[in-house]
């Protein structure tokens, strides 16, 4: 089947998917579910046949998140998840560097993403060279790097985060190191936000995130005053914009918040996508979207999916050598998720 061509409409859909039907039906204009539906069945289908494992991230369009995800989350959820999953088969959707990620962590796992060209702006703004050459200007101090980097990177680094344990991680491999003084890389905006709230010293680099530094300070309170609504960001948004919001935090930390706070409406400074897959979970809330679309997140499609599976292409590689000292960043990230000491 080319991966161009849906597969077919037949009415046995509409049974079979009742209940995914009327999810979607309140995440997505009704008129494109029909279009969906062929493709996540066949998908469904051809994943339980391969033996696969589908994840996909928080910013991956509803028609992907909700309708064909085994594994859903943030960076460091999909980066657990790669590490314990059974299966042989992980069909990332999400952006390069998270299957990086997910084959460095299981190594002896296929990992294959929908679109080889789904990249990210943070991951593009350093290379392997820039951290050899931050470590050469800044002897004996210990690297964070954000998981938005590629696996060459990692590979430099001591210690990986995410948004979700940044300020955790940073505390605890200034520990281990016994320094006050930490290189964070690539995104400042998320650098500046953990120096916020750590005593730690942080040398930034000037990466940035394109989906999230488009936000300003005047849509947050226009959104507030418009709609009166409370305003929850994403810490890659620049400290104007945080300064506006009621509260700040991961794409995780932000589902927690709403089941805690429970707001009347609310506007998600983030992408798109991640307030239309949390309006299943909190029908309450009324979401208004000030949001951007990730360009990169939305290269993985359901026909990419599908054909992905299909043909078992675009399967994920890291040279060994990159792997295990990036694996050595990676693992140290999740023994701080895990409460251990490093």
């Amino acid at each position: 089947m080319n991966a161009s061509v849906a597969p077919s409409w037949h009415p046995e859909l509409e049974t079979r998917h009742a209940a995914l039907i009327e999810r979607l039906e309140r995440l997505i204009p009704c008129m494109e579910v029909p279009l969906h539906l062929p493709w996540i069945d066949a998908i469904n289908v051809l994943k339980k046949e391969r033996g696969a494992v589908i994840m996909a991230h928080s910013y991956q369009s509803p028609e992907i998140f909700h309708g064909v995800a085994d594994i859903t989350g943030d960076s460091l959820a999909l980066a657990q998840a790669a590490a314990r999953c059974d299966s042989d088969l992980i069909v990332l959707c999400g952006v390069h560097f998270m299957a990086e990620s997910a084959k460095i962590l299981a190594p002896h796992k296929t990992v294959l993403i929908p679109d080889l060209e789904a990249g990210c702006s943070l991951a593009a703004s350093i290379t392997a060279d820039d951290v050899r050459e931050l470590r050469r200007q800044h002897p004996g101090m210990p690297v964070v790097s954000y998981v938005n980097t590629s696996a060459a990177v990692k590979a430099e680094s001591d210690a990986c985060c995410t948004s979700a344990n940044a300020v955790q991680v940073v505390e605890a491999i200034a520990a281990e190191f016994g320094v006050d003084k930490v290189i964070f890389l690539p995104d400042r905006y998320l650098g500046a936000w953990v120096a916020q709230q750590t005593g730690i010293e942080l040398v930034l680099w000037n990466g940035v995130c394109e989906v999230h530094e488009k936000f300003t300070a005047m849509e947050a309170r226009h959104t507030r005053e418009r709609f009166d609504a409370k305003i929850v960001a994403h810490p890659e948004c620049s400290p104007e914009v945080l300064a506006e919001a009621d509260f700040v935090g991961s794409t995780s930390a932000m589902g927690k918040w709403l089941a805690k706070e429970k707001p009347t409406r609310v506007a998600m400074i983030t992408e798109c996508s991640m307030a239309d897959n949390l309006r299943n979970q909190f029908p309450q809330v009324e979401f208004i979207k000030p949001c951007n679309l990730c360009p990169h997140m939305k290269r993985i499609t359901l026909p990419n999916i599908h054909a992905c599976l299909r043909d078992l292409n675009n399967e994920i590689s890291v040279p060994e050598d990159v792997a295990a000292r990036a694996r050595k960043a990676l693992d140290r990230m999740l023994a701080v998720g895990r409460g251990e000491k490093l």
